[in-house]
């Protein structure tokens, strides 16, 4: 048997692989970081047998409480992704699994490589409506690509969407796959009117390097891009320097922060609220999004999620705060679970890149709907 991780996106250490019954694990912090959950290996040679593969550091992850009532992914050809049975006993986290292959792969959400976001980029620059920008570079020397989805005009709408500040929130990029599958569909009439009104800027991946390098929430030197808004600085965190002032140059009226949450078994939207210039009209417009969004897409709640920030307390470093007070946008995070959906379980995949994708696409429909109150 052997545990290998030397992969786009990987991140495991192996202790011990000679008992399938007692195959011992660590996850690898982020660089520069105390942040480690991630977690994306293969196990080759293990073919029909009961393994127990056992992380044996879970207890001293960034989020303990998203192991509760968890099931990791597995896949034999890394496009089928399937919930394998999972527990955690305080300590260590143990997969317990029978492969039926001699390779299998494992992971904490179903990855999202470099390689994907770059088949994703070249594609979406294939359609009329998209315009591709590089912003710079990244740290370890990534291009940080921008795509612009239709023709800015006197009167539009400005729309920013970004994804995947934190790089082992995969699920993040999943739904940018249906949000631009969608708006950049020739048939769709939402896109097509939408784009009469309004002008996207769109960011698939804000961490190209922490997602290449398998971190959970940090970049190459360990910045937590969400918290960097505020002091966005070139040699520290240049993603978010470059997108703030592409942004500066653009003006925003929208901007959806896609995220992943660890611990919370639900779909649901974090908004600006506690920012200093927070006013009714902000809470009515965040509300009337989240309600439409939950009718377009039930898989959306809006019962469970963060507790909202009292007045003028808002985190100013978050991008949807900074975002929503430095241009008056409408400006959330919207969160994915690393879990299945409590409400509306699926077991096999439990949330899964396709209902990632089914959500990206039914923001467009929420959206169609608030334009003209933007």
């Amino acid at each position: 048997m052997k545990i290998s991780s030397n992969f786009d996106g990987g991140n495991i250490r192996c202790l011990t692989c000679r008992d399938p019954q007692n195959i011992q694990l660590e996850i690898v912090t982020d660089n520069e970081s105390h942040f480690y959950q991630w977690f994306y290996f293969r196990l080759s040679g293990a073919q029909d047998q009961a393994c127990q593969l056992r992380i044996t550091n879970a207890e001293g992850s960034a989020y303990v409480d998203g192991w509760k009532d968890y099931q990791a992914v597995a896949s034999y050809d890394r496009e089928t992704w399937l919930r394998v049975p999972t527990s955690f006993d305080g300590t260590t986290l143990t997969l317990h699994h029978t492969p039926e292959f001699n390779s299998v792969y494992y992971a904490y959400f179903a990855p999202y490589s470099m390689e994907r976001h770059a088949d994703l980029i070249a594609q979406a620059q294939l359609s009329p409506r998209a315009q591709l920008e590089v912003l710079g570079s990244t740290l370890d020397g990534q291009d940080l690509d921008l795509l612009q989805i239709g023709e800015a005009a006197d009167g539009k709408k400005v729309c920013w969407a970004i994804a995947r500040q934190h790089p082992g929130e995969t699920m993040a990029e999943w739904w940018m796959e249906g949000f631009l599958d969608r708006l950049l569909a020739p048939d769709d009439a939402i896109a097509r009117e939408v784009l009469k009104q309004a002008v996207f800027y769109v960011v698939p991946n804000m961490n190209p390097d922490g997602s290449r390098r398998g971190h959970l929430r940090t970049n190459a030197v360990g910045a937590n891009l969400n918290r960097e808004w505020k002091d966005a600085r070139l040699d520290r965190s240049p993603e978010v320097f470059l997108v703030r002032e592409k942004m500066k140059e653009t003006g925003v009226d929208f901007c959806l922060d896609v995220h992943g949450d660890e611990a919370l078994p639900y779909n649901f939207i974090a908004g600006a609220n506690g920012i200093p210039s927070w006013t009714e009209t902000h809470l009515n417009l965040l509300q009337n999004y989240q309600l439409e969004l939950q009718q377009a897409c039930p898989d959306f709640q809006t019962q469970y999620g963060y507790p909202v920030a009292p007045p003028g307390k808002a985190n100013m470093t978050l991008c949807s705060n900074y975002v929503a007070e430095t241009f008056g946008a409408l400006a959330m995070t919207l969160e994915m679970p690393f879990k299945d959906t409590k409400d509306t379980p699926q077991a096999l995949e439990g949330w899964s890149p396709e209902r990632s994708r089914q959500l990206g696409r039914a923001n467009l429909d929420a959206l169609y709907r608030l334009l003209e109150q933007l």
